[in-house]
């Protein structure tokens, strides 16, 4: 539990710097959102090429862990489905939910992965965010449309936005030049490396500033379960999936690091784009941060 306890520790650290400096006012509001952009579309990439261009993919068994991870995907949205027809919540609020139970913060899971199991972790982390982003924005545009848009997105648009997001092209790209032995030069290696770099500590620091405490006493019910459906439902989805598709050692490990991080701040975002509740997400996405400095630490000290 300490050993867990101390990995992460810095990582929830940085988040709370991030808050720190937006809440003081020592970082202009205004300097986040082009910082973001770059993290996403620059650094963040740089990184997962990086590290998939020079992995040893060849002890690697992908399958068991994607299909662990995608079946409680799938079993969570299902189960939300069947949640929606009893609750009584609005289109939006609904999709806001939806979101705030299956999308996960790729930023948070990778800085874990780094700090929890080295470069294999990331590895491994890196080769799930190529699974579980198209899988988690497909559904999640399928849902924000059918529910929330006052005029659905056709699946043509919904592929489309998938197949642009960078952080898929940048897995592929990088799991393209493994498998084909092409590699990278050294020096574009070492540069991306550099610029790869910079993604975690900055991507953190991205993540506490978005936070926002006052939106988690908004609509505190629907947050709550939320919450408790994303730090505590999903981990327990994934033990028992990967359980059922015996996946064990690292990749396990990194399966369940996977279920047990908090939501993605893109959703509020794609919230705001696409007409579902963006207040009642921002909330979702702070409460399941902060809920994720206890959970977490817990679930893995439980399960790994």
């Amino acid at each position: 539990m300490l050993i867990i306890l101390a990995a992460l520790l810095p990582v929830f650290l940085i988040i709370a710097l991030g808050w720190v400096l937006q809440r003081t006012g020592f970082t202009d509001s205004a300097a986040w959102p082009p910082m973001e952009r770059l993290i996403y579309f620059i650094l963040f990439p740089c990184l997962l090429v990086q590290n998939l261009a020079s992995a040893d993919l060849g002890g690697i068994d992908i399958a068991p862990m994607g299909a662990a991870l995608l079946s409680a995907i799938f079993l969570m949205a299902a189960g939300l489905s069947i949640l929606r027809t009893r609750l009584n919540l609005t289109g939006p609020e609904y999709s806001s939910l939806f979101q705030g139970a299956v999308r996960w913060n790729g930023f948070v899971g990778i800085a874990a992965a780094s700090s929890l199991f080295g470069t294999a972790g990331l590895t491994l982390m890196a080769i799930a965010i190529s699974l579980m982003v198209p899988t988690v924005n497909l559904l999640s545009i399928y849902v924000l449309t059918r529910h929330a848009s006052a005029e659905p997105a056709s699946l043509r648009v919904a592929l489309a936005a998938v197949i642009r997001n960078p952080l898929i092209l940048a897995c592929l790209t990088g799991i393209i030049l493994n498998l084909s032995g092409l590699g990278l030069a050294p020096l574009a290696d070492e540069t991306l490396k550099v610029l790869g770099a910079a993604a975690l500590p900055l991507g953190l620091l991205a993540v506490g500033a978005a936070l926002d405490l006052s939106h988690m006493r908004q609509s505190g019910s629907t947050i709550l379960l939320g919450t408790g459906l994303k730090m505590l439902g999903m981990p327990i989805l994934v033990v028992s999936t990967a359980w059922l598709f015996g996946v064990e050692g690292l990749t396990r490990d990194v399966a369940i690091l996977c279920a047990s991080v908090p939501g993605a701040t893109s959703a509020y975002i794609l919230a705001r784009q696409l007409g579902g509740d963006a207040p009642m997400m921002a909330g979702m996405i702070t409460a399941s941060t902060v809920t994720a400095l206890i959970s977490m630490p817990l679930i893995l000290a439980l399960f790994i």
